[in-house]
């Protein structure tokens, strides 16, 4: 009988932690998403196509970008939780603009930036950077 008793208490704390981690996963997706529309709202861009424009401008060659397959350069910084940081860049205070304008022509901003223009288009550019926000 307590034996039976010991089991039914395991399964009940077994069950509860499963349902607590089911809400944990839950409210981090939720966060996920609500920091996805954030970064739309704030570029104008669509985080979805920025991994393969990542990886064809070359980006993913000099910086460490999460989620992008490849992207372990060790030449720039790490992009990640670049909607923490300060500046953009190391000289422009951290907006959505900047940060667009910084892609699109790092020389304008900075002369001497070891960061090469890439040719990125602006559209292209918000796309890049809502992705970042949202990583």
């Amino acid at each position: 009988m307590a034996a039976r008793a010991g089991i039914s208490l395991l399964v009940g704390i077994a069950a509860a932690a499963v349902v607590g981690l089911a809400c944990v996963a839950w409210s981090a997706a939720e966060r996920r998403v609500g920091i996805g529309q954030e970064a739309k709202a704030l570029t104008g861009g669509d985080a979805e196509r920025a991994p393969d424009l990542l990886t064809r401008y070359g980006c993913a060659g000099c910086h460490t970008i999460p989620g992008v397959p490849g992207a372990d350069g060790k030449v720039g910084p790490a992009l990640s939780g670049l909607r923490e940081r300060v500046y953009v860049g190391g000289v422009l205070r951290n907006t959505a603009g900047n940060l667009v304008a910084w892609i699109v022509d790092p020389h304008r901003v900075s002369p001497r930036s070891a960061m090469p223009a890439t040719g990125i288009t602006e559209a292209e550019a918000r796309d890049i950077a809502a992705y970042l926000y949202q990583h």
